[in-house]
């Protein structure tokens, strides 16, 4: 720990990473509060593997068609939003189908990624990148992205705070009063996408899920406000973020498996922590 607040001060890539971190944290701690609320993080599951398919054509395309202005995060973008148009869709019109769609956006995107990073020079490198991220790779392009996608997801979020609300908790009665239920949750969807992408620079395609729901799912354990739970949410995600980039540090361990790692503790602790302490049973 005291290694990592020593080269903060003079490393520009440590400095990036944090604040890469931080940022993801917002639209984690907003978005993440929806998922677990509406109870879609399968469907967040989904989305967030066709993406490996987008990153996959989008270095091909860059390193071997000679696009240079393609980069991994905006295939990335575009293979989620077209997933969560897909699953929304789905999931809305002919929902005895949802599983198998979801399962088959899921593997087939994941296939499509890596045939693509196969036939790509140095894939094996930019493959691991992607499954289980690295946030030390982050470069600053990559950041004002990051920090784009972020304000867009929040102000989204909090633009329509109670119409997502109403789609969260009693679709049917939000529809008798007029809101467009079916609009506002192919949006939701859409923000999860959009955050999928934030998050996938953080901790990779294959953590991805458990950074997006488990600060919201510890928040709920608290308070009973879905706006008090995304607050919450995102000082969890920000202290677990900057808690396993600087652990992660000295021993050179994954800084993403470290975060989920810490998440996944914190998750349990706060658990059982609930179950000792709340009030006894009342004896049959």
């Amino acid at each position: 720990m005291i290694e990592f607040f020593a080269a903060l001060k003079e490393s520009t890539v440590l400095q990036q990473a944090l604040l890469a971190g931080i940022i993801a944290s917002v639209a984690c701690g907003v978005v993440g509060s929806y998922v677990v609320a509406r109870r879609i993080s399968y469907i967040a599951g989904g989305i967030a593997h066709c993406t490996l398919g987008g990153m996959g054509i989008a270095r091909y395309l860059n390193r071997v068609e000679g696009w240079s202005w393609l980069q991994p995060l905006h295939g990335a973008i575009v293979a989620a939003l077209i997933a969560a148009v897909i699953i929304g869709y789905v999931s809305l019109r002919a929902r005895q189908r949802e599983d198998t769609v979801i399962s088959a956006l899921w593997a087939g995107g994941m296939a499509i990624g890596i045939l693509f990073i196969a036939r790509t020079p140095g894939y094996g490198e930019d493959l691991m990148s992607y499954l289980f991220g690295n946030i030390l790779l982050v470069s600053r392009e990559d950041l004002y992205l990051v920090a784009g996608l972020d304000v867009l997801v929040v102000a989204l979020g909090l633009m329509f705070y109670n119409r997502f609300l109403a789609v969260c908790y009693d679709a049917e009665f939000a529809r008798l009063r007029g809101v467009r239920v079916e609009f506002y949750y192919l949006l939701l969807l859409a923000m999860v996408a959009l955050t999928v992408v934030v998050l996938v620079t953080v901790v990779g395609l294959v953590l991805v899920i458990a950074l997006l729901t488990l600060p919201a799912a510890i928040a709920g354990q608290f308070v009973p406000r879905l706006w008090q739970m995304m607050l919450i949410a995102i000082l969890i995600s920000m202290a677990a973020t900057s808690g396993g980039l600087a652990l992660s540090y000295a021993p050179e361990l994954p800084a993403g498996a470290t975060t989920i790692a810490l998440c996944g503790a914190a998750y349990l602790v706060t658990i059982l922590c609930k179950r000792v302490l709340s009030p006894h049973r009342r004896s049959s």
